[in-house]
């Protein structure tokens, strides 16, 4: 394949800053988005060190016409897109199901699922238009597992999963894949606020086969393998990266 051209959302941090590494590493054009725009430009300036061409947008996934300017954006700046990674999320609100409220589930699901909808959405015109790309939704082992005091993200996870998965089949002659990446204990600050100490971080990674956190760089190579013509007959598929985790 020529140069990629990817599109990362939620890239400012953790796993989705990994991912616009590697793939800046490997000679891609990216276009990074957030909502801060000094991280964002910081990051893009970061990317360009690499010998990447690598534009910052700010855009909320939260917001239609948000996505829509973002993917029109990113084909007008570099002519088409070949990857999308939809990485944008929030943990919400961590806690028992009688402490959750309406405004907690949206504020969650809003980002973590709607966001991933609106973005294929606009990710899937684009690359129909073109008769080719792949998309990789980020989603977690608890995307295909249960965890005590985490319902709210836990159940947007599976849905990430479904979705993925219905879209891949509802496109998959149209020269589009569709996956998922699911971390498992992964070391980012969203685990840091998530475990709430770090005597619950150390005993999460104890639940982990090989014996510790993974590390997002670990993440983004599992995210830049199924974006790659080496993946090329994957599609509806969700690739753990988490150690063993899932084999518990």
């Amino acid at each position: 394949m020529s140069t990629q051209v990817v599109l990362i959302t939620g890239a400012l941090t953790g796993i989705g800053r990994a991912a616009a590494i590697a793939f800046a590493k490997q000679g891609a054009k990216v276009v990074v988005s957030g909502r801060r725009d000094d991280a964002g430009h910081a990051l893009a300036e970061e990317l360009r060190s690499f010998g990447s061409e690598a534009e910052f947008i700010n855009a909320d996934v939260r917001k239609e016409d948000d996505l829509r300017a973002l993917v029109d954006a990113t084909v007008a700046r570099f002519g088409r897109l070949d990857v999308a990674v939809n990485n944008a999320a929030t943990e919400g609100a961590v806690g028992p199901i009688t402490d959750q409220t309406a405004e907690s589930f949206a504020t969650t699901f809003d980002t973590n699922v709607l966001g991933v909808v609106l973005s294929m959405k606009h990710e899937v015109r684009a690359m129909q238009a073109q008769g080719s790309g792949a998309i990789i939704n980020i989603s977690s082992t608890y995307g295909h597992e249960g965890a005590a005091g985490a319902s709210i993200y836990v159940g947007a996870k599976h849905a990430v999963e479904g979705i993925t998965k219905s879209v891949a089949l509802e496109i998959a002659k149209s020269g589009i894949r569709v996956n998922a990446v699911a971390p498992g204990p992964t070391d980012t600050g969203m685990l840091t606020r998530f475990t709430g100490t770090a005597e619950n971080k150390a005993a999460l990674a104890t639940q982990v086969p090989l014996g510790r956190l993974g590390l997002s760089e670990e993440v983004a190579d599992g995210i830049v393998f199924i974006a790659s013509d080496e993946a090329r007959f994957i599609t509806g598929h969700v690739l753990n990266v988490d150690g063993g985790h899932s084999a518990n």
